[in-house]
């Protein structure tokens, strides 16, 4: 069987842990040369390399660098390329969380969350596009949330970050599909990962508003991620896939608890 993703290099931002980590590993798993990105966590980083390499007889690539800082991205891309030449799919993965009700919530920090959920994906996007438009073909996959569709309590910085996500996508989709690049998106509801813990501690609350009770597993969203970076989805550019178990055609995120 063709593997989906055969000696294609594949950059994750936030590929340590969580979501990018099980993406990481399925784009491996496909055949793809991973690069790692990790901004603080080098040892989780490592462990996803030595994991291909050991466990999957695959290529992979650990680089550091903070996706919202303009010039470390550029550096990280530099990297990339000066060692396998070029990068076929981009999927922007990193992004972090910082709750606040808005009545509490300062500008700064909207800004701290928007500057990395949002600003890292546009700033990775900018840097691979001169490759991925010489060479007449690219995929970008932005992990965005269901959030960014219809908010949550607490959450408005990321849900603002999300939103800017998904129209961005729309609208890069329709500027570079004459370069045979494909811009889409998948917007994940809850998933069992670090960075949604805290929103999940009273997880029974939660999974009862989700159509299928439970919290997705990050393998879900992965799926869902290297279907749209692969040929499958050749004629699929401009779209948000959501994967959430239901949650946001039910009853509509933002629901109180």
């Amino acid at each position: 069987m063709k593997l989906r993703l055969q000696e294609k290099v594949v950059l994750v931002t936030g590929g340590s842990r969580g979501i990018g980590r099980a993406i990481a590993l399925k784009a491996a798993a496909e055949g793809a040369r991973v690069v790692v990105n990790y901004n603080s966590g080098a040892e989780k980083a490592q462990e996803v390399v030595a994991h291909i390499a050991a466990e999957q007889g695959g290529e992979a690539l650990a680089v550091q660098a903070d996706v919202s800082n303009r010039e470390q991205v550029d550096r990280m891309v530099e990297q990339v390329l000066s060692r396998y030449g070029t990068i076929d799919v981009l999927v922007n993965n990193a992004g972090i969380t910082h709750d606040r009700l808005v009545f509490d919530m300062e500008y700064e920090d909207l800004l701290k969350v928007f500057h990395v959920n949002f600003g890292g994906a546009f700033h990775a996007t900018k840097a691979v596009l001169e490759v991925m438009m010489g060479q007449r073909q690219g995929a970008i996959v932005n992990i965005s949330s269901v959030m960014g569709e219809g908010g949550w309590v607490g959450q408005a910085n990321y849900a603002v970050s999300k939103a800017a996500i998904n129209a961005f996508t729309r609208t890069a989709a329709m500027e570079l599909a004459r370069f045979q690049i494909r811009v889409n998106a998948v917007l994940p509801g809850f998933c069992s990962t670090d960075m949604v813990s805290q929103q999940m501690k009273e997880a029974k609350r939660i999974t009862n508003q989700i159509a299928q009770k439970r919290a997705g597993d990050p393998e879900e969203v992965a799926n869902a991620a290297i279907f749209l970076a692969s040929d499958e989805a050749s004629y699929i550019t401009g779209t948000s896939l959501i994967v959430d178990g239901g949650l946001f055609n039910l009853v509509g995120v933002g629901k109180p608890l």
